[in-house]
């Protein structure tokens, strides 16, 4: 139950439908191939069903074979699951540079294509940011303000999804916990320079929290984080609680 609640939280759709329509495909091409014949309503619906069994790497092989398409709901998934698969530790350094890089690609089409698609923003500013591990510090910090922007837009597109109000209190976070000789760098990179503080990442964290209670353990670990950098002491322990006692179903919940 947990594992099901989890998947459908991160927006997957998983359905007596959808399990048929994989099993039939599996049966009838063995993931060779995508049949022409198949509607865009299918594939999604079988890569949702994918992604909901952890299947990164048949994920990928679905949807890569639709790099081309010009739907959006499409691509942002295929950049999304071109992501997951540059992390997972059997992928090879020079592999993961590659797929991050395409990830973004991905993921800059899907927006082309629909401006209006929530989860194409929040996919673009987060392989965006992946991007910048790989550009340096001046291009990190300069990527951040573009970062924040789309994290926003995905809000106001769908206010409901958690996860992007996470995103952008870790952003916050980070720019709040940024060592000093970084802020010196950017400040003389950058005439306003990204800034942001505790506060407004706790707000965040909090209004992730509101929007869909014990969605994610990193929200409540990060609630804790923040209290204590706040100095609140008896709050920091409350969250820090809650995020030891979230049942751990994945390899990042056990890292919690």
């Amino acid at each position: 139950t947990q594992v099901l609640r989890k998947s459908l939280q991160k927006g997957v759709v998983l359905s007596t439908g959808s399990f048929l329509v994989y099993e039939a495909h599996k049966l009838i091409s063995g993931f060779a191939e995508v049949h022409a014949s198949f509607k865009v309503e299918d594939v999604i619906e079988q890569a949702d069903y994918l992604y909901g069994s952890g299947e990164t790497e048949k994920l990928y092989r679905l949807l890569v074979q639709h790099k081309n398409s010009d739907d959006a709901e499409l691509l942002w998934r295929l950049a999304r699951s071109s992501r997951d698969l540059a992390q997972l530790g059997s992928t090879s350094a020079e592999e993961k540079k590659k797929l991050t890089y395409d990830s973004l690609e991905y993921a800059k089409k899907a927006l082309e294509k629909n401006e209006s698609n929530f989860a194409a923003h929040k996919w673009y500013g987060i392989c965006l940011s992946d991007v910048g591990d790989y550009e340096g510090i001046k291009t990190k910090i300069g990527n951040a303000i573009i970062i924040k922007e789309h994290f926003q837009r995905a809000i106001e597109l769908n206010p409901k999804d958690a996860t992007t109000i996470h995103l952008i209190g870790i952003w916050c976070y980070s720019f709040a916990e940024m060592p000093w000789y970084q802020r010196k760098i950017a400040a003389t990179l950058f005439a306003t320079p990204p800034t942001s503080t505790f506060q407004e990442a706790l707000r965040y964290f909090h209004m992730a929290e509101e929007a869909d209670p014990n969605f994610y353990s990193k929200n409540l670990l990060f609630l804790g984080k923040t209290y204590l950098k706040l100095n609140n002491k008896k709050m920091a322990l409350l969250w820090l609680s809650k995020a030891k006692e979230y049942p751990a179903q994945t390899e990042e919940d056990k890292q919690v």
